[in-house]
């Protein structure tokens, strides 16, 4: 256990801003900070971060709450990982025990995969640095590519000894089982027993983007052809290589302040251009580009620079990622080496300054790029120079933005020297056969499942017999004591002398008097909770805050906390300066809220008892139960009516 007051300590030093700042490429808007989901595919920024609360929300996704749960959303954490993550960053001491191995046994499966790639990434690190093989091996190869000391500590390099099990054995030792070896791939077992997998290869460690290992890539040092010449880790609940990229860990920082990614292929690649100097770069491992490894990039920067070989094999089938990263709405330009030479060769070859200067001049946009290589093979043929243009015309009909189309339109039609009208024409025909197609797939689907758990399906207001489903009025009641509850409004009240006269009541209070005073009682679980610690607060002569729910260890309280606090159509602080129109703030009306808002909820607890009043009706017996019967209706009838005056509401029924 984390003792309350480091958790306190914690929560204080953790600045949410800096924190999914390192996850999320953050933009100011008003007193918060908006940016794209981390969690879903979107084109439009709808995730939120608010330092005055220390709190997210994600609309797209529906998922909210303070800096320790947007890790554990984020990054799978457990409520005290987290916890552990941000006492690192921030340089708090926990005091906590050493765990046995039979406590590491006990974790549970994905963080024991976790465990287990910390443990051989230390124990690769430590085999190439101080033994007699690593620094023979696996250093001296580092050291002949040029990497220094500071370079392969800050990537983690290693090397696996040349021995059947060293690590597998060093592991068991440790506490750590055998299948999890196993499952992260780090151990082999066959008939003659269990083995190292990346046995005699040097070691990059994949990291994710907080710096947990997730999988390794180890290459080998023999210059045989039927040995591969890199391995990989295998898929694993932890691994998933269409959704890493390596180096992303190293350089995310510097990419959100450069606005832009260079993109290789492999692990040496991205280190070599470290060791020069250029620090925003990562590399897809070499694997085809995917969805998820550009969305992973579009959350630092909305620019990709593609850096391919001189004399690469594969550029051709490298436009299915352009087309990818065009798709997203990113801008991407690329980037040619000279023949025989790579990302990893140039940056050893010539001097930063160099490096730089060609990174700069060389760059091309795509147009430029896939022209220049489909017209080496169409320049007299005039089937195949069409076939190009169709090509092109195809790339920028994926293009979201219609102004982008519409720019990268007129630069073919000077390329090619052919009319604007054609190639928009041609762009028209593909959006329409691409929107023709989303709607057919569209066709048959039910209601999104995902939508109720966001809040945007439709909410039922009444139920079969009528009555109101309390809901929305117990939601806007705990919002106003969450968002205001510590607020002073003016409330009469009658004196000593049984005389009214002016008092401040904290709001919170006001409305859990309110309430009681009439022995209405919050019929929602959640909001019972909420409303009950309030209370107990009250009795002990605190008020409850709002950072009291946010900073609360029960993730679901906190998270239904932030959901009812947190509207989507937040009035803009620029909207007076934008549009001259003065909204009707809240916050500078509370008392005339929180007024309504218990009013509103008395109506229609007011209008169910009336109901209830007249079902009962129905099974009156006797002539005095139905006189009893009615005179109740009327009262509860001319009271609600004073209400609805009063709310200026008309009563149709």
């Amino acid at each position: 256990m984390i003792p309350k007051d480091t958790i306190d300590q914690i929560f204080e030093a953790a600045d949410i801003i800096d924190v999914v700042g390192q996850f999320v490429s953050l933009k100011k808007s008003g007193s918060s900070y908006k940016g794209l989901s981390p969690f879903v595919n979107e084109k439009s920024p709808s995730f939120m971060v608010s330092p005055a609360k220390g709190i997210f929300k994600d609309f797209s996704s529906g998922k909210g709450g303070n800096v320790v749960s947007f890790l554990m959303e984020h990054e799978h954490f457990s409520y005290v990982e987290a916890l552990k993550w941000l006492a690192a960053k921030y340089n708090i001491e926990i005091e906590e025990k050493e765990r046995t191995p039979e406590e590491i046994a006990a974790q549970g499966e994905k963080e024991s995969l976790f465990l287990v790639n910390e443990f051989a990434k230390e124990f690769f690190h430590d085999q190439l640095l101080k033994t007699q093989e690593g620094k023979a091996v696996g250093l001296s190869y580092f050291k002949e590519r040029g990497f220094s000391e500071e370079t392969i500590k800050k990537f983690s390099l290693g090397y696996s000894p040349n021995i059947s099990s060293a690590l597998t054995k060093s592991a068991q030792e440790k506490g750590y089982k055998l299948a999890f070896l196993e499952k992260t791939g780090l151990s082999k077992t066959n008939e003659k027993g269990s083995f190292d997998f990346f046995r005699g290869r040097v070691i990059f460690p994949i990291q994710n983007i907080t710096g947990r290992v997730l999988g390794f890539g180890g290459r080998t040092l023999i210059t045989d052809k039927k040995v591969a010449k890199y391995f990989n880790s295998p898929e694993s609940e932890i691994y998933n290589k269409s959704k890493i990229l390596y180096g992303l860990y190293q350089s995310k920082n510097e990419i959100i302040k450069q606005d832009e990614c260079y993109l290789v292929e492999g692990y040496t690649d991205v280190i070599s251009m470290h060791q020069a100097g250029i620090y925003n770069v990562v590399s897809s491992s070499g694997t085809a580009l995917t969805e998820g490894q550009i969305r992973l990039i579009r959350r630092y920067t909305n620019n990709i620079t593609i850096l391919y070989d001189g004399d690469a094999a594969g550029i051709k089938a490298s436009f299915r990622g352009i087309d990818l990263i065009l798709e997203q709405g990113m801008n991407v330009k690329v980037i040619l080496f000279p023949d025989g030479e790579d990302p990893d060769s140039y940056s050893r070859k010539v001097s930063i300054t160099e490096l730089d200067d060609y990174l700069k001049n060389k760059r091309q946009d795509f147009l430029n790029f896939k022209a220049s290589i489909l017209l080496k093979d169409s320049e007299n043929d005039p089937i195949q120079r069409a076939q190009t243009i169709k090509d092109i015309v195809k790339s920028i009909s994926i293009i979201p933005d219609q102004i982008i189309r519409s720019v990268y339109i007129r630069e073919t039609s000077h390329l090619f020297e052919i009319g604007e009208q054609a190639l928009h024409n041609e762009v028209n025909k593909l959006l329409k056969n691409q929107h023709a197609k989303t709607v057919a797939a569209e066709k048959g689907k039910g209601p999104d499942p995902g939508l109720e758990e966001q809040g945007l399906a439709i909410q039922r207001k009444q139920d079969d017999k009528g009555k109101h489903l309390l809901d929305l009025q117990e939601k806007d009641l705990i919002r106003l004591m969450v968002q205001y509850g510590s607020q002073e409004i003016p409330v009469m009240v009658a004196n000593e002398k049984n005389e009214e006269e002016e008092a401040g009541y904290f709001l919170s209070q006001y409305i859990i008097e309110e309430l009681l005073s009439d022995e209405l009682q919050v019929q929602n679980p959640a909001y019972q909770r909420i409303f009950e610690e309030f209370l107990d607060g009250l009795k002990q002569g605190l008020v409850v805050s709002d950072k009291h729910f946010i900073q609360h260890q029960d993730s679901d309280l906190s998270r239904i906390v932030i959901d009812i606090s947190t509207p989507k159509d937040m009035v803009s602080e620029n909207w007076e300066k934008k549009h001259h129109i003065l909204p009707a703030v809240e916050s500078l009306r509370v008392k005339e809220a929180a007024v309504q808002s218990v009013a509103i909820y008395k109506l229609r607890v007011l209008e169910n008892m009336i109901i209830d009043k007249q079902e009962a009706l129905k099974q009156s017996l006797t002539e005095t139960k139905l006189d009893e019967m009615l005179l109740k209706i009327k009262d509860l009838t001319e009271t609600r009516n004073v209400f609805a005056d009063k709310l200026g509401i008309v009563i149709t029924r």
